[in-house]
Order: C-alpha cells, then structure tokens, then sequence
C-alpha cells in the first residue's frame, strides 16, 4: 500500500521542465506523484524553447505548447506555468532557469527550495547537461521512473557524483508509457488523442490542426 501524501512544506517549488509537445496524462501524474511524495507547495512547469539535447528536431511553436500546458493544468491550484526558457534567448539550459528562479525568490524575500522533476532517461544523462554540479546544488531532483530505461540508483549517482548523493530522491512511480512523439504520429496517422492527454488539449490541437503535418506549426 502507497504511503499518504506528504505534508505540504512551506515555500518548497517543484520545477518540471520538458518541451510538452503535446503535455500528456504522464506528465500531470508524475507532477502530482511528486508533489504529494516531497510535500511540494507548488508545481512549476517550464516549457522549453530550445532544447540543448534536441537541435535537430521539428519543435512546436512555443505559442502552441504554452497554451497547451495552461489548459491541460488548469483547475490544480498546485501546478503554475513559466515562461522563461520561452522568453530567452538561445537555448533552453537547466541550470540558467533554475538561477533565474532562485534569484527571483531571493529578490522578493522567498525561501528557495528547489526540487528539480525528471525522468530516469534525463538523469542517466544528467552528465552531459550543462554545469550538471551546479544544478545539483541549486535544486534536489525528483526521478520518476520510465518504462523501456534502467532504474537508477543511489549507485549511478555514487559513481558520477559520490558527494551529492542526498541531492536526489527517487519516485515510485507512476508508470504510464506515453511520449510526445508517438503521439505527434497517432495524430498524424489520423488517430485519436481521447483518454491520453486531457480533453481541452486534444481540442486545441484539433482546433490549430497541430501535427497533421511533422512540419507545420513551427512558427504559426
């Protein structure tokens, strides 16, 4: 049987980065997982703009994607959205969001406590991220688990990063295998997005006639 959820701790801000291309149903369960597991105050999910690790990739206008996570999180007083990674220039790294936030709450006088929400495939990665220290410092990481990936450990983190062990928690779950991509090709193979992401995203991608084509809606 799952433990109960956590007491909310004060302050604490969970930061879930992704490009959500579309956002689907296991990006909100692993939000909620941990949030409820670590006690998380709030939920932040950052849109990427541009993806160090994906250079080469057909991205969604950023347009599209925010407004996407805005209607799929609506409703979770716990989940916000953040523009930032939008908003900047160049590409999308970590440790530059995760200085801009803990800058931005020192300036207003908040407490920074940073969790950091990423799958096991991002941390098995996690050393070729820019300034991957620095990120450990600024933000503990939250690794939920996905299916078709190795479970990591407190053995991978020994062998890359022996003194920063308690830096991360790892998630029991939820195990739900979806990804942006086999979605993207459900939709442009005709198919339906219906119980895989939430009703108003599979609207609005309806509505804006997103991936009906792998090379439309770049910059509309």
């Amino acid at each position: 049987m799952s433990a109960g959820p956590a007491d909310v701790v004060a302050g604490s801000l969970g930061v879930f980065g992704g490009t959500f291309d579309p956002i689907h149903y296991a990006h909100l369960a692993v939000a909620q997982e941990a949030a409820e597991a670590l006690g998380l105050e709030r939920v932040l999910f950052v849109p990427a703009g541009q993806p160090p690790h994906k250079p080469d990739r057909i991205i969604t206008s950023g347009v599209h994607r925010l407004a996407m996570v805005e209607l799929a999180i609506a409703g979770n007083d716990r989940f916000a959205v953040d523009r930032e990674e939008l908003e900047r220039d160049g590409p999308s790294y970590t440790v530059d969001t995760l200085e801009a936030l803990e800058a931005s709450r020192q300036a207003a006088g908040e407490s920074v406590d940073l969790t950091l929400i990423l799958s096991v495939e991002a941390l098995l990665g996690l050393t070729t991220w820019r300034e991957p220290r620095r990120v450990l410092e600024l933000a503990r990481l939250a690794v939920a688990p996905r299916d078709g990936y190795p479970a990591a450990g407190p053995a991978f983190m020994g062998e890359q990063f022996p003194d920063l062990t308690d830096r991360v928690v790892f998630l029991d779950g939820p195990r739900m295998r979806l990804s942006g991509s086999e979605l993207r090709k459900r939709v442009a193979a005709g198919r339906t997005l219906r119980y895989l992401v939430p009703d108003a995203v599979a609207a609005y991608i309806d509505d804006h006639a997103l991936y009906r084509n792998p090379r439309r809606n770049v910059e509309s």
